[in-house]
């Protein structure tokens, strides 16, 4: 039996939310929709989804995909009790639906608002997911965190900052956002690999800022604009290293930004612009153009599961068309609005941004860091690092071969069925992250 996955997982910040409905309330709300789903009243079933998740799930889309797999899974003969979960401050509310040719897990991912955010076809065998786990390496009592607004016009952020306990001013580091939206702990799946940092390194003795991304908190406007990497990722993360430097236990002069995946590829513009910066932590940092790296990335799961479907090897011909105009375009009116999901100025605004070039002219200390089996960002963009920063005095590269692009520790080759078993980020990762950020600039 295949199983599709129609999860939205852009989902409002739960510090914006109030009275937050109970568990059994999620349930009556998660059945509504299940009757909606399975009678195929698919504009009532939109109703209930969060605006983002609206985005994605359209009437249409339900309709055509959705529904028609549905019926493919025969007569409904039965609903059991839900199971249910908790995953960050998401409910998890699973019906196992009994259908005359096969059973099926209908699970309905529900927000603090009570809307329905993703959707996700489970098989019998396959249990909710792992919930997160507070890494050994965290030490609750070592630290104290502190809710703050990064930013404060109509743009502005939800945040967390992580304080040692003890008398400072201590070293600090903000952490800026792989691609997609995203919440201040990166939430992937049972993940959570910015908590895991924050929480890692406040218990050793560096101050940590974490923000919800600017596509999650306002994915309804971004999803009607034309944006770039600097609306989506680095004005954030200069006012975050802003107001980091603001806080009395920081020390001013000790402020570092640590950017995963597409985050550490915008760190050089991000350190250009803010001029202040200790050091930089490239964390998977891709250092290929997004347009080749998601082709790439593509093929990777596309092969790992033995290759693609007809309808698969069809959209990915697709990108790679979509991918190849990106290399062509050139400022004017002829070009279309989306090219690979992004607006068309996306790719125009880094037409000739190359950040390994950038970042060899940056003299802060700087710290290269890859998983080996990290099959998103992989050697081919820590090998252009490498070979393009070699020769910086400044520059450290370490590779973990057990680590995939969450930096969590697994074996044979890496996929996204892994991101869903959970795990933390790896202790060792956390020491040399420490160890770089305590010994470099420190006072004598």
């Amino acid at each position: 039996m295949r199983l599709s996955k129609f999860l939205a997982a852009f989902l409002l910040p739960s510090l914006l939310l109030l009275g937050a409905p109970t568990p059994q309330q999620q349930s009556v709300t998660a059945h509504r929709a299940l009757d909606f789903l399975l009678a195929s009243k698919f504009s009532e079933f939109a109703q209930l989804l969060t605006p983002a998740a609206s985005q994605k799930l359209t009437p249409d889309f339900l309709r055509e995909h959705v529904g028609l797999e549905i019926q493919n899974f025969g007569k409904v003969e039965g609903i059991d009790a839900p199971v249910l979960a908790k995953q960050s401050s998401y409910d998890l509310v699973s019906f196992p639906v009994r259908f005359s040719k096969t059973t099926v897990n209908i699970q309905f991912t529900m927000d603090e608002s009570g809307h329905v955010a993703g959707l996700y076809f489970r098989t019998p065998q396959a249990p909710l997911p792992t919930t997160w786990t507070r890494p050994a390496y965290s030490k609750p009592e070592m630290f104290r965190e502190r809710l703050v607004t990064v930013g404060s016009d109509e743009w502005k952020l939800g945040g967390t900052l992580s304080v040692p306990v003890g008398k400072g001013p201590f070293p600090a580091v903000v952490l800026v956002h792989g691609p997609g939206p995203a919440d201040r702990d990166e939430s992937i799946a049972a993940s959570r690999i910015f908590a895991d940092l924050a929480e890692g390194l406040a218990s050793r003795g560096i101050a940590v800022l974490r923000y919800d991304k600017r596509t999650q908190t306002y994915s309804s406007q971004f999803s009607s604009m034309v944006y770039t990497l600097q609306q989506e990722t680095i004005e954030d993360a200069v006012r975050a290293l802003a107001l980091l430097r603001t806080q009395p236990e920081v020390d001013p002069k000790r402020v570092f930004i640590l950017g995963h995946s597409l985050g550490g590829y915008a760190i050089p513009r991000i350190a250009r612009q803010d001029g202040k910066l200790a050091g930089a932590v490239l964390f998977a940092a891709n250092a290929r153009p997004i347009e080749v790296i998601s082709v790439a990335q593509t093929e990777s799961m596309l092969a790992a599961k033995g290759g693609p479907s007809p309808a698969e090897a069809k959209r990915l011909e697709l990108m790679k068309t979509e991918a190849a105009r990106v290399h062509s375009l050139t400022p004017g009116p002829n070009n279309p609005q989306i090219l690979l999901g992004l607006p068309v100025e996306y790719f125009l605004d880094l037409k000739n941004y190359d950040p390994v070039a950038s970042a060899r002219q940056l003299s802060l200390p700087i710290l290269v860091l890859q998983g080996g089996r990290d099959f998103q960002v992989t050697k081919a963009d820590f090998d252009l690092w490498k070979t393009g920063l070699e020769n910086s005095k400044n520059v450290r590269f370490h590779n973990y071969p057990t680590l995939n692009h969450l930096f969590i520790s697994g074996d044979g080759p890496s996929s996204l069925a892994e991101y869903g078993k959970g795990g933390n980020v790896s202790a060792a990762v956390i020491d040399d992250l420490a160890g770089f950020i305590t010994s470099t600039g420190k006072s004598s």
